[in-house]
């Protein structure tokens, strides 16, 4: 679905396209209200593109085939859209993951006569990659479990009890399919590390973090509470040691943004995986933590336990439905006032 009527654009030139996913058994529309706004704010600037490939019983096919599916219709976009220089990824829960692996796909190394020109008058943005022939600018998730689901209260409404924890490892292949197995990290494709291991790292042929690397901008938006599907931890991409203390905002126009942080990429010797000191987290985790850290991020941390609607954070996050879910406006408004064109 197109978010936005091309011939209201005046400068096609320009626009980086922005490519907005959802999370398991949602669809297009429930990025309607945010499609909306960008353009409405953006006018000139953004061309929304919705995607429709991966909706329904279709997202429990495995993070790497929606990936697959994703990265096709992006490729579609671009050629239906000759004009366009620039690409934006706006993704939602599981959508960030699948983004990420699209990402990996779509990303074409920098020219061989660009690594090789030892000017001093080469700009770094020479030396990066495009994504399907595009510069990357903005890479968005809001709630995306980047860290997985199995790991100590990743997964909220399992309360944190491992025994539980432990069984939903077992059963969640059950539920949710092999997109269930990706989340847990217990897929085990042909004696592969789990797949969410190999995109902290240029795998085979998808170069998943040269692609998140080409990205001007990288932010992770996460609930602190209240979201029952997707722990703070796993969207911020923290450890617990590196949650931040948060208060209520004074912030008139972003009420519910209650934490900002800008994390710089990790150099070489903060690349090592730390040893693991607490019980709310375990080597693969820990090594996602690391590996996700090569790259700097922009954090930005979201409460809205005073809000009606607090225990559906979840969707309030995305404004899933404008009627219900409205108080997350802000949210959508901290991302279009912070949105690289």
């Amino acid at each position: 679905m197109e978010a936005a009527n091309c011939g209201a654009v005046r400068t096609p030139i320009l626009l980086p396209p922005i490519i907005s996913l959802s999370w398991l058994m949602e669809s297009s529309a429930d990025w309607k209200f945010a499609a909306e706004q960008f353009v409405k704010v953006l006018p000139d600037k953004v061309f929304v593109h919705c995607s429709e490939r991966n909706v329904s019983k279709l997202t429990l096919d495995g993070v790497d085939v929606m990936g697959e599916r994703l990265a096709e219709e992006v490729i579609e976009v671009i050629r239906r859209k000759p004009n366009l220089r620039k690409i934006s990824f706006v993704a939602h829960s599981v959508g960030g993951l699948v983004a990420r692996y699209a990402i990996g796909r779509l990303y074409r190394p920098p020219e061989r006569e660009n690594l090789e020109d030892s000017s001093s008058n080469r700009s770094e943005e020479d030396s990066k990659g495009t994504i399907g022939g595009l510069e990357a600018m903005n890479f968005i998730t809001s709630a995306t479990p980047h860290l997985g689901s199995r790991g100590h209260k990743q997964v909220p409404f399992l309360f944190g009890v491992p025994a539980i924890e432990k069984l939903a490892n077992f059963v969640i292949h059950l539920i949710f399919k092999r997109t269930g197995r990706h989340l847990f990290m217990n897929d085990d494709d042909e004696g592969k590390p789990p797949l969410l291991k190999r995109m902290i790292e240029d795998y085979g042929d998808c170069y998943f973090m040269s692609a998140l690397r080409a990205f001007r901008h990288r932010v992770a938006y996460s609930n602190v509470g209240y979201d029952h599907i997707v722990g703070w931890r796993t969207s911020c991409i923290r450890r617990n040691s590196d949650l931040p203390k948060w208060e209520d905002t004074l912030n008139e126009k972003y009420p519910h943004v209650v934490y900002e942080e800008h994390c710089k990429a990790y150099d070489d010797e903060q690349c090592e995986p730390t040893s693991i000191k607490d019980g709310g987290s375990d080597k693969l985790e820990e090594e996602l933590v690391t590996g996700l850290s090569r790259v700097s991020w922009d954090k930005v941390d979201v409460s809205f336990h005073s809000c009606r609607q607090k225990f559906a954070a979840h969707s309030v996050i995305q404004v899933k439905d404008q009627s219900m879910h409205i108080e997350g406006a802000d949210v959508i408004q901290h991302m279009i006032d912070h949105f690289l064109t």
